[in-house]
């Protein structure tokens, strides 16, 4: 009878494991770059309160967040190849159910998924720029998209950094389900040893070890950024400049 729990068993798996690690981070950072630019297009449409987006934007989030994310790398993985298969049939051509890669599947699906939550975020972090900024930017004759990408965006992005920053940890551990569209990643990996040896628990406590570590990692990374991007509570005075006074007294008021 062999080991009730083989603890060396656990430290073997871990570098047969990680030789998909980039497998999950690439799908993770890409998944998350679309998200958050996906995610921010949707902010503002509701933030705008455009007439004929903002139902349609308001539907798709209920459904994204309404759904779990399982599903959706279902559906997204039996319907995107339905939909190829249509238009292959409407132009007379042979479809080809190996042309797209697997990993594209779980990019799609994990994207759509995240900018849903990203796009909460950031209509949050938009409502909390002051508007007496926006206001004083309009009356020195600054365009929109000037305001936006110069006052709005900056400010809005170093509030909603730290939830990014957990959406981001939530995002890696989510591409754990990406096996469910044949990607190999760690996870499948750990899967796949585990059927070779038959020591489940060993491969998911190696596992759960990666992911732990990796968390932390990301964790430590985002303090840094939120550091470097932080809004000054005090705008610092210079000394022996010829305008220290006026900046004094404006701080003061």
């Amino acid at each position: 009878m062999g080991k009730l729990f083989d603890v060396k068993m656990v430290f073997t798996n871990i570098p047969q494991i990680l030789v998909y690690l980039p497998v999950t981070m690439e799908l993770a950072i890409s998944a998350m770059a679309a998200s958050l630019v996906l995610g921010l297009l949707l902010a503002i449409i509701k933030e705008k309160k455009m007439p004929v987006l903002t139902p349609i934007v308001n539907l798709f989030i209920s459904i994204i967040r309404g759904t779990p994310v399982l599903v959706q790398l279902y559906v997204t993985y039996f319907g995107i190849p339905m939909v190829q298969k249509y238009i292959a049939m409407q132009n007379g051509t042979t479809y080809n159910a190996s042309a797209v890669p697997p990993i594209l599947y779980a990019f799609v699906a994990l994207a759509v998924n995240q900018s849903a939550y990203n796009a909460e975020t950031f209509r949050s972090a938009l409502q909390s720029v002051d508007r007496g900024q926006i206001e004083a930017a309009t009356s020195l004759g600054m365009s929109g998209w000037q305001i936006l990408t110069r006052i709005t965006l900056p400010e809005s992005f170093a509030v909603a950094l730290p939830n990014l920053g957990n959406a981001f940890i939530s995002l890696i551990k989510g591409t754990s389900l990406a096996f469910v569209c044949a990607v190999v990643d760690m996870t499948a990996a750990g899967k796949i040893i585990g059927g070779r040896t038959y020591r489940y628990f060993e491969v998911y406590v190696s596992l759960a070890l990666i992911y732990w570590v990796i968390t932390i990692v990301v964790e430590q990374a985002m303090k840094l950024i939120e550091k470097k991007m932080a809004i000054p509570d005090e705008v610092p005075v210079v000394q022996g400049s010829e305008n220290a006074t006026e900046v004094q007294r404006a701080a003061a008021v």
